[in-house]
């Protein structure tokens, strides 16, 4: 409720004018009542003159200016209620940029999609008309009470009563409908986070054959859903409020009959009550629909908040150290695990500015995970990285990461042009310079052959590309960004031998002057390495130069068993992690 009341309180100018415009309104409304009972009163007692007319007169002028209030306040109300889903959707947003990837491998994109659309929604409905029917209510409960007691005390009792009971049953009715309209919205969430798995996986869902169990699982969450609106309408149905306002309407013409009776009060007087009485009977209908709202985006709040106030388990650290990247990089005693185990286990190794790095290993053995601590994707947990002499974690995030390029096997596009993709990170590139990357990647013909060249939609993530066009067009925007540190993670797996000829003569163009990490098992990619580094089981078991490592390190020796040139013979007399460390 305190992060709801502080967006809305922005826009306190809106919130208070449309109080008053509804305060303005129901007296209005309300005061007509009361016109009307003068009326009858004039007719029954007539005065002379034109008190009749002026009456009606007033009763029209009163109505037109509820009309133009409520009016104008309705208009204030959308105001604060649009101004409200826009602001909290671009605060969720701007949170989700900032957490971390841990945070994101831990979500379902289908969940979140639904607190970034549905949920903000409901917001928009909570303010217009959820809080502005509640001032209805409020309003219209309390300007005709206002009234009946200028006409005569004692009548308050009833409508009094009434009050305090409907406050009572509003409370226990809230009670019952928080725990519903809550679960709602996470059945809401879970379906569409199946929804949205289904559909990006659809082509291995047709591959298997499995759209029966599919539609079967997203028939299981949309009933779970339906069947919780079913709740919330029976919670609603057993809404007494309507119930009592009956009770109250029977008995308080039945006091005002008592009352005429004893000479108490006037037939005008009784028709002015009963009118107030009247005007209370919307208020009490729609306060319904107003809690239900009200709830409902109270709960879709709780949701929001529940991701926004997720721990990011990183720092942007804005204000931290920010320069040109020269290329050194260390690893000193680095240790790092996600929840389920540990990953990475005392890894050492220095890189100098310039310098090509070649990481190898079995399947699962670290070494994308490596590569993502440089550009801190992920922190480490024990130990820490330098670059340039300065841990990563004090660097300005956003300096450190625009001077590392990271080219992986399974490249993301995005939905744009061809173009756009190219110059992502780098905006305002002029045309020229991301036709040159394009040729400098081998893409240039590819994308020529499209009908419309660089401005070829792509479809989602680029499916409707090769898996080599997609890491020819990758390659093509990390040699746009001229990145300072340089990693590839098996950035040529999909590609032809002739066209990776061609793109590792670009690649060693571009590994000129800058750091650069490959992750491969490409021979004729890993022996012109000035350094490579073995990683077995998370730990780093051998470090040397080709030739070496096929001398020393088993591990080396077995990735290579299946290339058919014969191996030296293996030296046992010091590791190659030692001598490394000697030479270095």
């Amino acid at each position: 409720m305190r992060w709801l009341i502080s967006h809305v309180w922005r826009y306190k100018f809106f919130f208070t004018a449309t109080f008053i415009l509804y305060m303005t309104s129901w007296f209005s409304y309300s005061f007509s009542r009361v016109l009307i009972g003068r009326a009858a009163d004039e007719i029954m007692h007539p005065t002379g003159g034109n008190t009749l007319l002026l009456i009606s007169l007033s009763v029209l002028g009163i109505l037109l200016l509820d009309g133009i209030a409520g009016l104008s306040g309705s208009l204030s109300m959308e105001t604060i209620a649009q101004r409200l889903e826009r602001d909290a959707r671009e605060e969720l947003y701007i949170s989700l940029l900032g957490k971390s990837q841990t945070f994101h491998d831990q979500q379902r994109v289908g969940d979140i999609m639904a607190r970034a659309t549905d949920d903000v929604k409901q917001l928009n409905g909570m303010m217009n008309p959820g809080v502005m029917f509640i001032f209805e209510t409020v309003l219209g409960l309390a300007m005709p009470m206002f009234l009946i007691a200028q006409v005569r005390l004692d009548l308050l009792t009833l409508p009094g009563i009434f009050a305090l009971l409907y406050i009572i049953t509003v409370r226990r009715y809230l009670r019952r409908l928080d725990p519903v309209v809550t679960e709602q919205r996470e059945a809401y969430g879970t379906m569409n986070a199946g929804l949205e798995e289904t559909i990006s996986g659809i082509e291995t869902v047709k591959a298997s054959a499995q759209e029966a169990f599919e539609r079967s699982k997203f028939y299981r969450n949309a009933r779970r859903y339906r069947d919780f609106y079913a709740l919330q309408g029976r919670v609603e149905a057993r809404y007494l409020p309507m119930l009592m306002f009956g009770f109250l309407f029977g008995l308080i013409f039945l006091q005002s009959m008592i009352l005429y009776g004893q000479g108490l009060l006037t037939i005008p007087q009784i028709i002015a009550v009963m009118g107030l009485i009247s005007v209370m009977r919307f208020p009490v209908f729609i306060s319904i629909f107003s809690f239900s709202l009200v709830r409902l985006g109270v709960a879709s709040a709780n949701r929001l908040l529940d991701k926004i106030n997720a721990e990011a388990d990183l720092d942007e650290n804005q204000g931290g150290y920010s320069a040109p990247i020269r290329g050194e990089i260390v690893f000193d005693k680095v240790d790092f695990g996600y929840e389920d185990g540990e990953v990475l286990r005392d890894i050492s190794f220095r890189v100098l500015p310039g310098e090509t790095v070649a990481i190898v290993g079995q399947t699962g053995s670290g070494k994308s995970t490596l590569t993502e601590l440089i550009n801190r994707t992920y922190d480490v947990t024990g130990g820490s990285i330098r670059i340039d002499g300065v841990d990563v974690r004090e660097w300005y995030l956003d300096s450190l990461r625009s001077q590392i390029a990271k080219i992986e096997q399974d490249v993301f596009l995005f939905s744009r042009s061809i173009s756009e993709n190219i110059a992502f990170g780098v905006p305002g590139t002029s045309q020229e310079k991301i036709e040159q990357a394009a040729r400098e990647a081998q893409a240039h013909d590819f994308i020529l052959s499209f009908q419309e060249g660089y401005e070829t939609e792509l479809g989602e993530r680029g499916v409707t590309l090769s898996g080599g066009q997609r890491q020819r067009l990758a390659l093509a925007r990390a040699f746009l960004s001229n990145p300072r540190i340089l990693i590839l993670d098996d950035s040529t797996s999909a590609i032809d031998s002739a066209t990776e000829d061609e793109i590792q003569k670009a690649i060693n163009r571009a590994q000129q002057g800058r750091t650069t990490i490959i992750i491969t098992h490409r021979l004729s990619q890993i022996r012109w390495a000035d350094h490579i580094l073995v990683l077995e089981h998370g730990r780093l078991s051998a470090a040397g130069t080709h030739e070496a490592l096929l001398r020393t390190s088993p591990e080396y020796r077995r990735i290579f068993a299946r290339y058919d040139a014969p191996l030296p013979p293996l030296q046992s007399d010091e590791s190659a992690l030692e001598r490394a460390a000697a030479r270095r």
